[in-house]
């Protein structure tokens, strides 16, 4: 049994419930996002910088979530970023060397979609990584996270998680659309019969890199109303307690 077995995949929402609380959630990201810009409020102060990292299986709605995040910001206020496999150049560096450039600053806010928790999932279990690199990557990642909290920046990791049969519903329903079919590779295909070897990755990862300063948010994927409005009032929620540590918590708006 792992954290991932806990998890209560029938919680659901109807619609009329998500779009009440995402028109909620996502006017208050909105406010905040301005504050934390310096852009209204306390005079210009810029609140600390915001990094989101989405991490989870493939079609678990990492995407509609990334979407629902962002959406009431103004595309200069927020950067999305995107992290496939690694170029030839980028694996001669360090493997947390590619990611620094899109880690945002004092003001800003950055969304990850993927991020170097490659490392100890898809490279450990398709063997891109040695043995020693990814058991070695656990305490990079750590200080990693660690230093860059320590600099003030707040961290928000998601895993979104769904059952195998929802998986499946969700591939097939890609595969028949010839919109959506993009999105659908041989890869997604193959890593569903490794589903075990990652199941074992994701507990080990949650369990080593489970920290203070970057908790992990699970996320009950299962319905995508649900994990969007969770998303987005987890990040309103983790906004707040940081602009509140930093004496910026007074303006509402209106």
């Amino acid at each position: 049994m792992g954290r991932l077995d806990d998890l209560d995949l029938t919680l659901r929402l109807s619609s009329d419930e998500e779009a009440r609380r995402l028109q909620r959630a996502q006017h208050r990201l909105l406010q905040l996002r301005l504050l934390a810009g310096g852009l209204v409020g306390d005079g210009g102060r810029l609140g600390p910088p915001l990094c989101v990292v989405f991490e989870g299986w493939d079609a678990s709605g990492k995407g509609g979530c990334i979407k629902r995040l962002v959406a009431p910001l103004d595309p200069r206020h927020v950067r999305v970023a995107q992290f496939g496999a690694p170029t030839y150049d980028e694996k001669r560096h360090h493997f947390l060397w590619r990611f620094w450039p899109s880690l945002p600053g004092w003001g800003g806010m950055a969304v990850l979609d993927r991020s170097w928790y490659g490392r100890v999932l898809v490279e450990r279990v398709e063997g891109f990584a040695s043995d020693e690199q990814w058991q070695r990557a656990y305490r990079e990642i750590l200080e990693f996270e660690q230093t860059l909290a320590a600099e003030g920046m707040v961290l928000v990791k998601f895993w979104l998680h769904l059952s195998e049969p929802e998986q499946l519903k969700r591939f097939e329903s890609r595969q028949g659309d010839p919109l959506r079919q993009w999105k659908l590779t041989a890869e997604d295909w193959r890593n569903r019969g490794k589903r075990y070897s990652y199941l074992q990755a994701i507990e080990q990862m949650l369990d080593e890199t489970d920290h203070a300063d970057a908790p992990w948010t699970l996320v009950e994927a299962e319905n995508k109303r649900w994990a969007r409005v969770k998303v987005v009032e987890t990040v309103v929620a983790a906004i707040e307690q940081a602009l509140h540590r930093h004496g910026l918590a007074e303006w509402e708006g209106n």
